[in-house]
């Protein structure tokens, strides 16, 4: 059974936690959208916070990155990205498993943000339904951003395609997309036949970030023996942001985003589109820092987030 109930959390009195023993969901309502926390229930929390210091000077006002899990709207750009979240927020508990949080339409960019969380009556399955309105007078074009701020200090995974011989296959697999800053010498990438990775390190604070065409539909987070797991579509022939990505990632010292995207879409003024995750938390998973150890750890569970 969930429970739904007001929090104060994150120096904020207006949160609200679904809970249902095994893991709570945490959202902020004084602030953003934002789900704030996911955590197994009296954990440590997976998701990032931070505080209201870090600031970006934009156009549009100051915008903070909170930490936890945002909406934005793609191709990335300054200051339309960067619109500021930080008043309240209205939203709706829905069948007493979920929460509705609605952002008043952006003043800069007349767009609307939704984000819809569900909590499962058992296990650690969260679905999250992104949407984006479009409250101009004109036609817009973008595509949901799904950005999840996680604490530092563990790697992010992303699966390749399954190998097949020069032989087998002629065509290529699928794109990876690399930033004019991306250095892929950088000690942070490890690249192997499963798994393309990226490791935050304090040590340095200066950005790597790539996307990907990621047909897998999964990446993963890993850090202290828990494993995060975020499921998204990827729509044959869609046109997605970024030369093709449906998954980014991105770090910067402990900083570290795991970001999916849906496919561009046209809006007329009133219309709408969407964008859909599913989150599974598992703790103790154990593994060294080869391939074939992390690939025998997190391979099945992977696996069982299909089913579930």
């Amino acid at each position: 059974m969930v429970k739904v109930e007001r929090v104060q959390y994150f120096n904020q009195p207006n949160c609200y936690m679904l809970s249902n023993g095994t893991v709570d969901v945490i959202v902020t309502t004084d602030i953003g959208p934002r789900v704030i926390a996911y955590r197994f229930t009296g954990g440590e929390n997976i998701l990032a916070e931070i505080g209201p210091e870090v600031v970006n000077h934009t156009k549009l006002g100051d915008w903070h990155p909170w930490g936890g899990h945002r909406l934005w709207h793609a191709p990335e750009s300054n200051p339309r990205s960067y619109a500021p979240d930080n008043s309240p927020i209205e939203f709706e508990i829905v069948d007493n498993n979920s929460i509705r949080l609605m952002q008043p339409v952006e003043a800069g960019t007349g767009i609307e943000k939704e984000i819809f969380v569900k909590l499962d009556e058992d296990g650690t399955h969260v679905s999250l339904v992104h949407t984006l309105t479009n409250r101009n007078l004109w036609g817009v074009e973008l595509a949901p951003w799904a950005i999840t701020i996680v604490n530092g200090g563990g790697v992010t995974i992303v699966p390749n395609e399954p190998f097949l011989s020069h032989t087998e296959a002629l065509t290529p697999a699928r794109p990876m997309v690399l930033w004019y800053y991306t250095d892929l010498s950088d000690s942070r990438w490890t690249f192997g036949p499963r798994y393309t990775r990226l490791a935050s390190d304090a040590l340095l604070d200066y950005p790597q970030k790539a996307g990907f065409g990621n047909k897998q539909g999964w990446a993963a987070y890993l850090r202290e023996g828990t494993l995060f797991v975020k499921r998204f579509p990827c729509i044959e022939d869609a046109a997605y942001p970024d030369f093709g990505s449906n998954f980014e990632t991105y770090t910067k010292g402990l900083f570290m985003e795991v970001e999916s995207l849906a496919p561009l879409a046209w809006l007329e003024p009133g219309e709408s589109t969407i964008h859909l995750e599913d989150w599974f938390l598992f703790a103790g998973v154990e593994t060294d820092e080869s391939e074939e150890g992390l690939y025998s750890a997190i391979s099945p569970l992977v696996h069982r987030t299909v089913a579930e």
